[in-house]
């Protein structure tokens, strides 16, 4: 045990912040040698004037800084430097376009930071996909896809298709799964300068990717509903933007699904205003949810996307858009000039699961697998507060005091267990602070590995400050 004790007399910024830059200088300095253990925070806020909180913040951020571990019951330590976490150069750029995840995701971790199709030996039923069309279609498959059979369109239309709303096959465009749908929308009906609407938490790769694009990202405001009709036409007699980004059902992160009267209320702006909408269902044929979909009430303006990376397979990048009338050889343009042209194989494999059936009967076992793991979920984290749905492969979960959404990120990680914090899903700077990560929970192929990963969380949560020090 140390006797050490911080010089928070100089600097500059919040008192946890200087706590955590002169341990950090202590280190730098051999002061704090590997293997020194840091003083109970409990000690260390009465010795210098200050709450434990600010303590534990301070404790929180050197850890989050790769400089320290903490173990349950034993405290903090000072890591060797050969152990620490390395610092990556990565430029501004990158970085940002990368998001909180890293450029690649660390080896040896259970998963929690991917929604994709659990295996449920898709994998089988593709492979004998695969092969009859290399039988029957080798100069297709040589070639690049220069026309679009009507069976590609027609298993989107069938996709798609969902409460009594259908779209007409001609406007119909198959595309490299639904975040390349979206995309090519967004280069379709927008010009560089041009402003997005995005909500404060949303699918931030499409967000990202406007960026690239040269389109500005303007939020609006949500509520437990959706999307805050007020706050939308504010935004459109004050910022005039082109489009508007919606989530409806099963809203990622959040899991809000908006109700009809809001989905009205969302249109009818959006008419006056002269706004498009993209609807990104990729959950919706999930839910089995009823509510009519925006394209059901403002066909005129609506783009749906969709496809199976959710609920069938990821890899073939199966996806489609229903286009607004006259639109979808425009977006079929742009979708080849942003993602390169779609692959025969994968366009061809992708219509097969649905026209065949196995698309269905795979949405229906991945949604078995993912009650009965969103149910292990409600019973591990029970007393803790989180939103999720039966069908839906992750949670929206509140963390308790001390936690920050980063901090508990790093620490989780440090566990072997890799989540979502709340910056992830940030389209924009924004003030709002949530306290919440996403955990997603499709990925492992064991349920055990799901299990195991939920309880290593849970002891995070319940053990908060104590996973960095120990007054003992």
């Amino acid at each position: 045990m140390t006797n050490w004790l911080p010089d928070i007399s100089s600097g500059s910024g919040p008192v946890y912040v200087r706590v955590a830059d002169s341990i950090e200088n202590a280190i730098s300095h051999g002061v704090l040698p590997p293997g020194a253990k840091l003083p109970p925070q409990r000690n260390l806020a009465f010795d210098i004037g200050v709450t434990i909180g600010t303590i534990s913040r301070a404790y929180a951020l050197v850890h989050e800084r790769g400089l320290v571990a903490g173990e349950v019951g034993r405290g903090t330590y000072v890591l060797d430097r050969e152990h620490s976490r390395p610092i990556t150069q990565t430029d501004p750029i990158t970085q940002a376009l990368a998001g909180t995840r890293g450029i690649e995701a660390p080896g040896a971790t259970i998963r929690f930071d991917t929604t994709a199709a659990p295996d449920i030996g898709q994998g089988e039923i593709i492979g004998r996909l695969f092969a009859d069309i290399s039988r029957e279609k080798s100069l297709e498959i040589s070639s690049y896809s220069r026309s679009f059979p009507a069976s590609w369109s027609l298993a989107g239309q069938a996709w798609l298709t969902r409460n009594d709303w259908q779209p007409a096959v001609e406007n119909v465009v198959p595309t490299l799964g639904a975040h390349a749908a979206a995309i090519a929308v967004i280069a379709a009906v927008t010009s560089p300068g041009d402003k997005i609407v995005f909500e404060n938490l949303t699918y931030t790769q499409v967000s990202r990717a406007t960026r690239l694009l040269g389109r500005r990202s303007i939020l609006v405001e949500s509520d437990e509903h959706g999307i805050v009709p007020d706050d939308f036409e504010r935004l459109c007699q004050q910022q005039h933007p082109r489009l508007a980004f919606l989530m409806p059902t099963a809203h990622n992160p959040t899991l809000t699904t908006m109700p009809e009267a809001r989905r009205r209320a969302i249109a009818a702006i959006a008419r006056r205003h002269s706004v498009w909408l993209i609807e990104d269902d990729i959950y919706g044929g999930m839910t089995g949810d009823p509510t009519p979909l925006l394209a059901s009430i403002a066909p005129e303006r609506t783009f749906l996307v969709s496809g199976l990376s959710k609920a069938v397979t990821a890899g073939v990048r199966g996806g489609w858009v229903a286009c607004p009338p006259h639109f979808a050889q425009r977006v079929k343009v742009t979708h080849k000039m942003t993602t390169g042209g779609l692959p025969f194989i994968l366009a061809e494999t992708g219509a097969r699961l649905v026209h065949s059936g196995h698309a269905l009967a795979l949405r229906g076992r991945t949604v078995a697998e993912i009650a009965t793991r969103e149910a292990m979920a409600r019973e591990i984290f029970a007393g803790f507060d989180f939103q999720s749905h039966p069908n839906i492969p992750f949670l929206w979960l509140k963390l308790p005091e001390p936690w920050l959404s980063g901090t508990f990120k790093n620490a989780a990680l440090a566990e072997g267990v890799l989540i979502d914090d709340e910056d992830e899903f940030k389209a924009a700077r924004t003030e709002n602070v949530y306290h919440r990560v996403r955990v997603a929970f499709s990925s492992p192929q064991r349920r055990e590995d799901v299990a195991a990963g939920f309880m290593t969380l849970r002891r995070l949560l319940e053990n908060g400050s104590a996973g960095y020090d120990s007054d003992s």
